[in-house]
């Protein structure tokens, strides 16, 4: 029994990994540079990537679950097909996906269209997957800390609708409990679907002032500038990414992306806790912040 997770030196795929490891699974890391992953000892480092079809193919030998996640790059939708084709060959008999909240509706946004596509592949393949679906993370708002302490500005322009945001160690905790359920089943299990969301919707102006109450300052909501969005991420992201996100935000702006009662008390069972809360995200960070 060998588990395989993708992805692996990543906020997610690093939480991932520690948790599986610690509940006694061997685990295998696929990563492109293994003398950088910081990997907890007895961790199998495989170099390579899902660019990379050799390498996937050693990595899947033997595996018996994987942990499928792709990375925001233009040609994802290839490399998620590609890696979910080679767990038929290799034999994998369990498989969790991270797809993205809202997939089915947001089909203007391409890394959301391509992930519900790849969920489509799930689906009329029937393979044995868990789908998880997480919302907007809340640690995408470490990203804030020069705007929150330098101008007291709240500036992801996620608008007034709402957003369940959650959050990553949330979603790592959904993601490992699915995964031993499949490694240690007896065989292939059904397929399964959650949406891994917080249970509160949140606008720009309320994240504003739970910053506010976490930084003992006024804080403001810093507006739905597109341009802007679009501009300052461009400084450090290629185009089409700036651009994606950009559209992603619109979508927010227009529609929000909150969720049903029913999806949390799904979420909540499956974690065995209720969602972590943004106001206990944005009091830990402002703690860590002030220690730096």
């Amino acid at each position: 029994m060998t588990l395989l997770v993708t992805g692996a030196t990543g906020r997610i795929g690093s939480a991932v990994v520690d948790l599986v490891h610690r509940a006694g699974i061997p685990v295998r890391a696929l990563t492109r540079a293994p003398e950088k992953g910081r990997l907890p000892a007895g961790v199998e480092a495989v170099r390579g990537d899902l660019t990379d079809i050799d390498a996937l193919r050693a990595a899947m030998r033997g595996v018996t679950t994987l942990f499928l996640l792709v990375p925001n790059v233009p040609d994802e939708l290839t490399q998620a097909i590609s890696a979910l084709n080679l767990t038929r060959e290799a034999g994998v008999r369990g498989i969790v996906y991270l797809s993205v909240f809202k997939g089915e509706a947001y089909v203007d946004a391409p890394h959301f269209t391509g992930k519900h596509a790849v969920e489509r592949m799930i689906a009329a393949l029937g393979l044995p997957a868990t789908v998880l679906r997480p919302a907007y993370f809340m640690q995408n708002d470490l990203m804030q800390q020069e705007p929150l302490l330098g101008a007291g500005l709240y500036g992801a322009p996620i608008g007034h609708r709402g957003i369940s945001m959650v959050d990553t160690r949330d979603i790592a905790e959904a993601a490992a409990a699915e995964l031993l359920r499949r490694a240690r089943a007896a065989g292939p299990l059904p397929a399964e679907t959650y949406d891994l969301v917080g249970s509160e919707p949140l606008t720009g102006t309320a994240i504003a002032d739970l910053w506010g109450a976490a930084l003992g300052r006024a804080v403001t909501y810093g507006g739905d500038d597109l341009d802007a969005l679009e501009a300052g991420l461009r400084r450090f992201a290629p185009s089409w990414l700036a651009y994606d996100l950009r559209v992603m935000m619109r979508r927010y702006q227009e529609d929000g992306a909150v969720a049903t009662a029913a999806e949390v008390e799904r979420f909540t069972a499956l974690l065995g806790h209720p969602p972590r809360r943004y106001a206990d995200f944005a009091a830990e960070t402002a703690r860590a912040w002030r220690t730096v």
